[in-house]
């Protein structure tokens, strides 16, 4: 069968540097730190005391008191992104088909905040075992996609992804093939993330996973710099509308960009360290391009994974330059983990997005937060550290690695009428 074309034609967001598509992309073209100081918890006894939080959230500016009271955080972000990306698109009941409309969705961990504080609950009390009769509806992560649903009547294929930092990329290529199968018409994809909390801050500090840079939150964040110590936890949600390009066309809708390929590989090495080469990433970059029918030459730019861990952004720069070999020098390459955080589950989404917009505006954001070289990194490569750059972008791809040994890569490219 022929695969049909698919494009992007919706965004939003909520994240650290803004809660909406047009602050987010501002924030990372200036190179702004979305970390701070954490405010949802006292925190004054962990080993990290910050994190990159959405700023001065009050879901009831959004959404119905009563309805915000019934949903997790994760899913709170999640339904206002979606939101903002369904009027960007310009998705009515009156231009699509909702029985093929559908939402595939991701989180890694879902929602940690309402568990923790319905077993704290528990745990506080006299053993008599008073649970919100919410509380399960509000922890798994899958509701996300149902709430989407529901809010807008959509009938087409609906479920979560979770694959741990690699979630939302996951969830964009299964939205994608969706697409290209003809099995759905438009599909809101994406992630949400918001663990920003006692469980979510002491497990990853247990592991050792956390930046401690208590002294300058701001530039905690620092991929490929010498002395990266660990990531930052972020939040937030990122939504993508993708739709095939016969019914965007169909309908008059706006294209950002098409979507050109996906791959999706195992580490098989290790639960939480990537391979010391970088072979799953290697292999996830190969996948991607193979998909896509791309040559790696046919790339541009290079949303990394790019954590500010010691391992993991040195394993990434290895598969880099075993994929693209002496291409790799001609290529941007950076990490808006350095200002958005680590988004977990919702990190793919948010890196696809500042893809999409790269290709769409021919400028790259920067890796800020860079003080010191690192010697074993091949100092050629272009990491555009601190200081977002111009430059045609004719495609772009986003890494994303999750616990577990889990890779995925996404290809967007610009949108070019009648060539596939």
């Amino acid at each position: 069968m022929e695969l049909k074309r698919v494009v992007v034609t919706g965004l939003g967001a909520l994240t650290p540097l803004g809660k909406t598509v047009d602050e987010y992309w501002q924030g990372l073209q200036d190179g702004v730190s979305g970390c701070d100081f954490i405010k949802q918890f006292d925190c004054s006894k962990f080993k990290t005391r910050f994190a990159c939080e959405v700023k001065d959230f009050e879901p009831t500016n959004y959404l119905d008191r009563k309805e915000a009271r019934k949903i997790d955080r994760f899913t709170q972000f999640a339904l206002i992104a979606s939101d903002e990306a369904v009027k960007d698109a310009g998705i009515s009941k009156d231009n699509v088909d909702v029985d093929r409309v559908g939402v595939i969705f991701a989180s890694g961990i879902g929602g940690l905040i309402t568990f923790q504080e319905e077993v704290v609950n528990f745990a506080l009390g006299d053993g008599t075992p008073r649970f919100n009769p919410f509380f399960i509806p509000k922890m798994i992560l899958d509701i996300a996609a149902g709430q989407i649903s529901m809010r807008h009547g959509f009938r087409g294929p609906n479920y979560a992804v979770v694959s741990a930092c690699a979630s939302s990329t996951n969830a964009i290529i299964d939205a994608f093939d969706n697409i290209r199968l003809g099995k759905a018409d438009v599909i809101i994809t994406g992630g949400s993330e918001a663990v920003v909390s006692a469980a979510g801050v002491g497990g990853f500090n247990a592991m050792k996973a956390l930046s401690e840079r208590n002294d300058s939150p701001s530039t905690a964040s620092r991929p490929f710099d010498k002395d990266r110590d660990g990531f930052v936890m972020g939040e937030g949600a990122g939504v993508i509308i993708v739709e095939s390009l016969d019914h965007a066309l169909a309908r008059g809708a706006k294209i950002y960009c098409e979507i050109a390929g996906g791959g999706a590989t195992a580490d098989a090495h290790h639960i939480t360290a990537p391979h010391p080469e970088g072979l799953g990433a290697q292999n996830v970059m190969n996948a991607a391009l193979k998909d896509a029918g791309m040559k790696p030459e046919d790339i541009d730019y290079i949303n990394v994974h790019g954590t500010s861990t010691p391992l993991g952004d040195l394993a990434e720069t290895k598969a880099i330059l075993n994929v693209f070999g002496d291409h790799a020098y001609n290529l941007n390459i950076s990490s808006t983990k350095s200002m958005t955080g680590h988004c977990l589950g919702a990190a793919g989404a948010l890196e696809a997005l500042a893809c999409i917009m790269a290709v769409t505006k021919d400028v790259v954001p920067p890796t800020i937060n860079h003080f010191t070289d690192d010697p074993e990194l091949d100092p050629k490569l272009n990491f555009t550290f601190n200081k977002a750059e111009h430059r045609t972008v004719n495609a772009a791809l986003s890494n994303t690695f999750g616990f577990g040994g889990h890779n995925a890569s996404v290809i967007v490219k610009k949108y070019k009428a009648g060539l596939s």
